[in-house]
């Protein structure tokens, strides 16, 4: 298509932009291109619907887990596999953290129920904050943790893995029964309904790194920006001290969150902390359309135009229109009318008393 050519006021020939209908087809096809946006455009969050959704979600998330096949052997190999590895790094310190701990009973008393509770109490927590306080940014974080905890599966499916807590040859602690405490879903009673062997990748850590980095990103005090950091740290101490995972879980975790953040990129097309906080009203979303139609229209009068043509110079704005507030003038003198007839000139003549000529002649004609 040939290329449009104006003339600007000061004689300067510049290219204009294709028509709107070859840019559309140059750009793919706008009905494809529109659905894509509303898809990816954030909503306004819904209370029930998110509390119905995580609650399935985690439901599912359980049931999967669980009825992955737990083939012990395959996952005390596996755990010999990965002792042996870090053994070979001169980084296997997962056993004397675990006698160090276990030494104070109330500091593995304590980790005890930090490793049963706050997984839940804090991710729970940062998703209520951020539905409340970052709508905007709610759905494209929340999906973070969603695809990070859906890769996790592929990893208790294909690499089973037992804890160091249950290598009978490792002279590990398993600190919950040790010292009684509650909550663990793999020590104790609660271990019947819980797949053991499902320690790779760890969600601990996956999970906890996702609060922290959310919290470290978007809150504004530093206190709480601090707290962010040492969040997912403390985890990683925990699990270890507990020895419910090897430091190596750790690293598994920490792969499928990058997962994660890569899906809510992709299809966000931007980094999920750099969404708009807020959601437009839909009114103002709405009106911007409206407001944005004439450009297309007058880009595509002005291209049809026929090449060599002058282009008239855009309107004026209504300040330029009006230009600066003239100064006041002085009062001009009244002009004096064209007289074309008796009437006229007798209206045009100059009144008795004014000092002209006539005046002058008829006083002096009375005095004789």
């Amino acid at each position: 298509m040939g290329e449009a050519i104006s003339r600007t006021p000061e004689h300067r020939t510049a290219a204009l932009p294709p028509p709107i209908e070859e840019r559309a087809e140059e750009a793919g096809p706008p009905v494809a291109r529109t659905r894509l946006a509303r898809l990816r455009a954030p909503r306004r969050p819904r209370l029930w619907f998110e509390i119905l959704l995580i609650a399935v979600s985690y439901w599912t998330y359980s049931l999967i887990r669980n009825a992955v096949p737990a083939h012990k052997d395959t996952a005390l190999r596996n755990a010999h596999w990965i002792w042996d590895a870090e053994q070979s790094l001169g980084l296997a310190v997962e056993r004397g953290v675990n006698h160090g701990v276990d030494s104070v009973t109330w500091l593995i008393v304590g980790m005890n129920y930090y490793y049963a509770t706050l997984h839940f109490v804090v991710t729970i927590g940062v998703l209520v904050w951020l539905y409340r306080w970052h709508p905007g940014r709610y759905a494209a974080i929340r999906l973070v943790l969603f695809a990070t905890t859906g890769v996790a599966l592929v990893g208790f499916f294909f690499f089973p893995l037992a804890p160091p807590r249950l290598m009978p040859d490792m002279d590990f602690i398993d600190t919950v029964l040790v010292h009684h405490t509650w909550g663990s879903l793999a020590s104790g009673n609660l271990a019947e309904v819980s797949n053991q062997y499902a320690a790779m990748p760890s969600m601990h850590i996956g999970w906890s790194t996702w609060c922290g980095i959310t919290i470290a990103a978007l809150a504004r005090p530093r206190w709480v920006k601090t707290l962010g950091v040492l969040y997912p740290v403390a985890t990683l101490v925990v699990i270890v001290a507990t020895a419910n995972h090897f430091w190596l879980d750790a690293v598994g975790g920490l792969i499928c969150l990058s997962f994660g953040f890569a899906v809510a990129a992709l299809w966000y097309a931007a980094s999920p902390y750099r969404l708009p906080r807020h959601i437009a009203s839909p009114v103002a979303r709405r009106s911007v359309p409206a407001r944005t139609a004439q450009a297309p229209a007058a880009t595509s009068q002005a291209a049809q135009a026929p090449a060599g043509a002058e282009s008239s110079p855009a309107p004026p704005a209504d300040s330029e229109r009006r230009g600066p507030s003239p100064a006041p003038k002085a009062a001009a003198a009244p002009a004096t009318p064209l007289t074309s007839g008796p009437a006229e000139a007798a209206e045009a003549a100059p009144a008795p008393g004014d000092g002209s000529a006539a005046d002058r002649s008829g006083t002096a004609a009375r005095r004789s």
